[in-house]
């Protein structure tokens, strides 16, 4: 783990003055680039909420799908549904606005919102249930509240633009002027326990899903399984590699325009891939859409 930092300077400084709110910089000041920006996210954020939503009022509705299984889907479609609106809301806005400010109090509450979500998506790995989805909900409140809190401790002086799409951690820290190693220790070793455990879940999970499967009998049901079970993995493995590539890292890494991109992946992309992933394969959804669809277009 490297560190790179910030020498805190004196704040009996005259002509400095507390920052009182942050500048959102995002990814250009091309307005015609912000423009195409602007309705490429609109899109996969209307996805995003469509089948998210849709996917919570499809279990809520039918009898068929009341199981932990779908109760647990249900649950992270609701947390990634709020997520995604935590940053993504005030990112399109800023494409169209010439003032892309964002308050002093605004600032904190969307970092902490964005972690607590974030960190409860996270953790609520597929293949575990019921059984873990509060103490998710509730270390995502906690972790929020470590990072909320020891970032806004610091000292804001000078810069006030953010080179990022919304109040995240890495590119407050970049801007603070205090000495920030204890927040880059505290980012490492938090995101990275939280992953680590996270990772040996879904693991051991697949590990007992795969001992099963090479114990059937059917070629045809091995393949089957083994492509759901794919398609799962390519899931995981894109969500929690974003999040080891942001946060767990040495801090003189941090590439702003790279960090951008990979935010935009994990903040609107993926919660739009999680249904389709995890639930649109599944033949009782598939049942359960097409007796809708029915209602829909018979009434």
């Amino acid at each position: 783990y490297e560190d790179t930092n910030h020498i805190p300077l004196n704040h009996n400084m005259k002509n400095v003055t507390n920052v009182t709110s942050f500048l959102l910089k995002g990814f250009t000041d091309n307005l015609e680039l912000q423009i195409i920006l602007f309705f490429l996210l609109l899109t996969v954020y209307l996805f995003m909420l469509i089948g998210n939503l849709g996917l919570v009022v499809l279990v809520t509705g039918d009898c068929r799908l009341h199981s932990p299984m779908y109760y647990f889907l249900s649950v992270l479609s609701s947390v990634d549904a709020c997520y995604s609106s935590v940053i993504t809301p005030k990112m399109l806005a800023d494409f169209m606005l010439k003032n892309k400010a964002i308050s002093f109090l605004e600032c904190p509450t969307q970092m902490f919102l964005a972690v607590t979500f974030g960190t409860t998506e996270f953790s609520m790995a597929p293949r575990v249930y019921v059984p873990l989805i509060i103490v998710s909900c509730v270390g995502g409140v906690l972790h929020a509240s470590v990072h909320t809190v020891a970032t806004f401790r610091l000292s804001f002086y000078g810069s006030n633009e953010i080179r990022h799409v919304f109040c995240d951690i890495p590119p407050l820290l970049d801007i603070s002027c205090s000495d920030t190693h204890t927040n880059q220790l505290l980012l490492f070793y938090f995101a990275g326990s939280i992953e680590i455990v996270t990772v040996l879940i879904v693991l051991i999970s697949y590990g007992f899903i795969l001992l099963t499967v090479l114990r059937m009998p059917s070629a045809v049901g091995r393949r089957k399984v083994f492509s759901t079970c794919g398609s799962h993995l390519t899931g995981v493995s894109i969500c929690h590699g974003t999040v080891l590539f942001m946060y767990v890292r040495p801090s003189s890494s941090y590439a702003t325009d790279h960090d951008m991109i990979v935010s935009i992946i994990y903040s609107i992309v993926i919660p739009m891939l999680n249904p389709i992933i995890y639930s649109l394969r599944n033949k009782d959804v598939k049942e359960a859409m097409k007796s809708v669809c029915k209602k829909i277009l018979y009434q």
